[in-house]
């Protein structure tokens, strides 16, 4: 795609074009000139949605929770982005999970616009442009944006540096609390589930998590255990009043602008950290590399040296 049409691709989303906007998606996703063109002319127009991230183990119950959120968001009048970061097939590389049958009540409403996002291996669960494709939601006036990660165990814990409020789902009989503590759910928790609390196990659960914020010390903030059933919407209510105290919490302070610094100094970082390897690959290949790595197999050169004379040519 060219400059100009993605220009007019984002004029397009900004008015209200829903195709135009899930074409969007895609252009970020699939990364390029056209898309850091696209993101550009997004950025002015950003700041204004608020993210919550909901993550747990597999089969924690993450959809079902998702979609009662929905639900409530659209309740009080707001309009609502999910992006649902999904396992990655390995023949297509799309996400095994795209339809989203657990949100398909909401297919058919203007004001929600559900996307599934490929992780494509990636293991902190959250696809990589899944911070752009926020941004592309949030530039189009999109109040509320809702991440829903894969459920992969102790890598899960990068969606917190995408998100204001991190919802960390966990069953009852939830396994050893100190493994868990050591994933850093923890760590990265503002609200903490336990779905299906109607479950044996309930009670120890959540004594255990009352235990290991009790040891984890003093902060401004302690993350309420909340218990829900979402199959019947048991404690949607009680989960919604956590996430907005919270977003109360962040507002009247200094922690929400450092957050979000944080956040954006991270993933400046991420670029520099991609296009330095970008970089690496062009070096380390061709003719001129395959001589290179002759000489050090011949030890005429060390690799260090061989490295040195690839970054710095000059120098050499």
């Amino acid at each position: 795609m060219t400059v100009a049409a993605s220009a007019a691709l984002v004029d397009r989303a900004r008015a209200g074009d829903r195709v135009a906007l899930a074409r969007l998606l895609s252009l970020v996703e699939a990364g390029g000139p056209a898309a850091v063109e696209a993101l550009a002319r997004l950025y002015p127009h950003t700041g204004g949605a608020w993210t919550v991230g909901i993550t747990g183990a597999p089969g924690a119950g993450k959809s079902t929770l998702t979609d009662r959120l929905l639900t409530r968001i659209r309740g009080q009048g707001d309009e609502v982005g999910v992006l649902a970061v999904d396992p990655t097939s390995p023949f297509t590389g799309g996400a095994i999970l795209g339809d989203r049958v657990r949100m398909q009540g909401h297919a058919t409403d203007p004001g929600v616009f559900i996307r599934s996002m490929a992780s494509r291996g990636h293991l902190g669960g959250l696809a990589l442009a899944t911070p752009q494709a926020v941004r592309v939601l949030d530039a189009i006036g999109t109040p509320w944006i809702i991440i829903e990660t894969v459920g992969v165990g102790q890598v899960e814990v990068e969606v917190a540096g995408a998100a204001d409020t991190t919802v960390v789902v966990v069953n009852p009989g939830w396994g050893d609390a100190v493994q868990a503590n050591k994933a850093g759910l923890l760590e990265i928790a503002d609200v903490l589930v336990v779905n299906k609390a109607d479950r044996p196990g309930r009670d120890e659960t959540i004594r255990d998590l009352d235990n290991m914020l009790a040891m984890s010390g003093a902060r401004d903030w302690t993350p309420p255990v909340v218990q829900t059933v979402a199959t019947e919407g048991r404690g949607t209510d009680d989960l919604w009043a956590a996430i907005a105290a919270h977003r109360e919490h962040l507002e009247h302070g200094d922690e929400l602008v450092a957050r979000r610094e944080a956040r954006l100094r991270d993933e400046v970082r991420a670029i520099v950290t991609d296009r330095l390897g970008q970089r690496a690959a062009a070096l380390c290949d061709g003719p001129a590399f395959d001589a290179l790595v002759a000489r050090v197999a011949a030890r005429d050169v060390d690799p260090h040296a061989a490295a040195a004379s690839l970054l710095d040519p000059s120098g050499a």
